[in-house]
């Protein structure tokens, strides 16, 4: 096959909400970018998705709005399994099906049945029990979206590594921040909210908080918020979030347990806004330390050592953030790995 020519790609999202989606959603928001940038290459790409769903592509609709919106819809599962077998149905109309896992990857099953190699990415962090599983396909190629997720699959097909992107002409740079941290991310306590207003405390800092409320934050965290040091302002529309990360003076990342990406990270740097992070999981790999921000080994260090992220020069974290989360580079590394899959005698 001329490596010139276009490809025929699925690309199979969630069918929890649309893509992109109207507020939260890291993994439709990332294969939206995907889907459209493969299309501006020339390539012949289906999505698969909910009705409601804006492509530059051809989109293929199981279901007019998805599980979030349709209660109806359940078990979620099932819908995801439907949607999913709608590209592989067609599968001879593909070189290659790409499926985005919202929790597992279900994908893993049609592994010898499909016509087209079916390529999986999962959007967490595997347990030891769940890779074990997966081990049942091993002929079946994952791309990992970090090196710490690559390591996380240990005896599975892992085809490449491909960081996530951002979209910068729509995450642009502010020079000048207002005075406040941010803390953005899901209310778990794995995403270190508390922490993050421990940090804020000790240091005198304004914070600012937004994400959807929940049963962890009515609990753990409303109590703590005062609207004046500690400021909730709930869940965010893109606008207001990009504004949030541009008006930072930093992003608080006090992650208490170790994730395969972050795309707030990527989001802020995108800003100009640099991270103080927790060195768990992918931190490391995301934040160039002491250009667009600082990983740190404890919560003291973080607190001692906020002083010099906001000391970055905001201009050099955007100019970074540009080179490393792209979505041109994205595009690319993908392009690069299904061409990998379909070419002679590396099909399934």
């Amino acid at each position: 096959m001329s490596v010139d020519r276009p490809l025929r790609i699925a690309q199979v999202a969630p069918v929890a909400q649309p893509v992109p989606p109207p507020r939260s959603g890291s993994i439709e928001t990332l294969t939206a970018l995907l889907t459209d940038g493969l299309v501006a290459r020339g390539h012949d790409v289906t999505l698969f998705a909910t009705g409601g769903s804006r492509t530059s592509a051809r989109l293929h609709a199981v279901y007019p709005k998805g599980y979030r919106e349709n209660p109806a819809l359940w078990p979620w599962e099932l819908c995801e399994l439907f949607n999913l077998s709608a590209a592989v149905e067609r599968g001879a109309q593909f070189d290659i099906i790409h499926y985005q896992a919202e929790y597992s990857p279900l994908s893993l099953a049609y592994a010898g049945l499909s016509v087209a190699p079916v390529l999986q990415t999962i959007h967490h962090m595997p347990t030891e029990s769940e890779v074990a599983l997966w081990r049942q396909y091993p002929e079946a190629p994952f791309v990992a979206i970090s090196h710490e997720q690559a390591r996380a699959l240990t005896g599975l097909r892992v085809t490449g590594v491909v960081h996530h992107a951002v979209d910068t002409s729509i995450y642009t740079f502010q020079r000048d921040p207002q005075d406040y941290l941010l803390f953005l991310g899901r209310f778990t306590e794995g995403k270190g909210v508390l922490r993050a207003i421990e940090v804020a405390r000790q240091t005198g800092h304004r914070l600012i908080i937004a994400a959807a409320e929940n049963d962890y934050y009515r609990e753990h965290v409303a109590p703590l918020v005062d609207g004046r040091q500690i400021v909730y302002v709930g869940e965010v529309e893109l606008r207001e979030k990009v504004a949030l990360l541009g008006g930072a003076r930093a992003l608080l990342y006090p992650v208490q347990a170790g994730e395969p990406f972050g795309l707030v990270l990527a989001e802020a740097i995108a800003c100009g806004t640099p991270a103080a992070a927790l060195r768990l999981g992918a931190v490391g790999e995301l934040i160039d330390d002491g250009l667009t921000g600082m990983a740190f080994s404890s919560l003291d260090e973080l607190v001692h050592g906020l002083p010099q992220v906001l000391a970055l020069d905001r201009a050099a974290v955007r100019t970074q953030a540009v080179a490393r989360f792209g979505v041109s580079r994205m595009v690319d590394e993908y392009e690069a790995t299904y061409r990998a899959l379909t070419t002679a005698g590396s099909r399934l």
